[in-house]
């Protein structure tokens, strides 16, 4: 029998998400990354944009938020001026970025997307992912965009549209149409909006995603369909035919822990309390911590060693544990 070991989640900066979509015809905009603050100075001018959206690339959300070490506040700024934009990425690169989601300390920012800002006159939400329940990719999308979509489905259920897609004869022409009329796309733009629809079909497809989400993907007022961010999920067992994909996976804010175990194909969080959890099987992992928890103790980690566990791994998984300082 053949065992699957399970691996990390692959890990895309924003800037090589849209690069992605950009590459098999999806609409997003026009932006560069630089990795210092003349180059996007150099990028600003190159975009020549009636504004220019300066963006820190790190991994965690609540970018716009956040707090640098430099003294900067907020992760994404907005301006006309090229100028400033050198100014901002000087506090920016080479800095720590804090978030809600980062380390205490934050996440060093290396990179920063240099954009051109687009008005948005509506935001719609429109995702692809694969559901067990039909053996096969589902279409879901709402008129309502730009908000967190679990909240629409709650308050709004009748503004949720699914449809199913046959794997084997792929997107229709009529379905790519109706959910555009369904995200409320008018005139010309209902057509644009179903092409861009089937390019994030074909995406979906082409490097082996599970899911493929935009939010917003909006209109702008000069009557154009734009897919403003996205989150990409990827079948991680699609490695051996999507090297190049996976070869950018960003491991660079993980916990050093946590790159040592994904070499051994072990799944490793680390947490702040002083219990070490050696588990076989995610579940059973999570209910560990949560009984500890329960019972006034703190799980030092989270250590799945999965079903297709080796005698190897099983050693090494022991080998991190004894060394994490935190264990007691």
């Amino acid at each position: 029998a053949v065992q699957l070991t399970p691996r990390r989640w692959l890990n895309l900066q924003e800037y090589q998400s849209k690069k992605l979509m950009a590459d098999h015809g999806v609409t997003v905009q026009r932006f560069f990354v630089a990795d210092s603050a003349n180059d996007a100075l150099e990028a600003a001018q190159r975009l020549k944009a009636k504004e220019i959206v300066l963006k820190a690339q790190i991994l965690a959300g609540g970018r716009g938020k956040g707090v640098f070490n430099s003294g900067l506040k907020g992760g994404v700024h907005l301006t006309k001026d090229p100028k400033i934009v050198e100014q901002l990425a000087k506090q920016m690169i080479g800095y720590n970025l804090s978030t809600k989601q980062t380390p205490k300390d934050g996440v060093t920012v290396k990179k920063v997307m240099v954009a051109e800002a687009l008005n948005i006159s509506r935001e719609t939400y429109f995702a692809i992912l694969m559901d067990r329940a039909c053996n096969g990719p589902v279409m879901v999308g709402s008129p309502q965009g730009g908000v967190d979509i679990e909240e629409v489905a709650v308050t709004s259920p009748e503004l949720i549209f699914k449809e199913e897609i046959d794997i084997f004869e792929g997107i229709k022409d009529h379905q790519a149409l109706q959910m555009a009329k369904n995200l409320g796309f008018k005139g010309p733009l209902q057509q644009q909006a179903a092409d861009q629809i089937k390019k994030l079909y074909n995406l979906f497809l082409k490097i082996d995603a599970t899911q493929v989400e935009v939010n917003p993907f909006g209109e702008t007022p000069e009557g154009q369909v734009v897919c403003f961010d996205a989150k990409i999920n990827f079948d991680d067992n699609a490695e051996f035919r999507q090297k190049e994909i996976f070869a950018m996976d960003d491991k660079s804010e993980n916990e050093p822990i946590e790159n040592e175990a994904a070499k051994y194909d072990l799944k490793y969080i680390g947490l702040d309390g002083n219990i070490a959890c050696f588990v076989n099987g995610a579940g059973l992992a999570m209910a560990t911590c949560d009984i500890i928890s329960l019972n006034g103790g703190r799980p030092a980690n989270f250590l799945d060693l999965g079903g297709g566990v080796k005698e190897a791994q099983v050693y090494q998984a022991f080998k991190l544990l004894t060394a994490d300082p935190k264990v007691k």
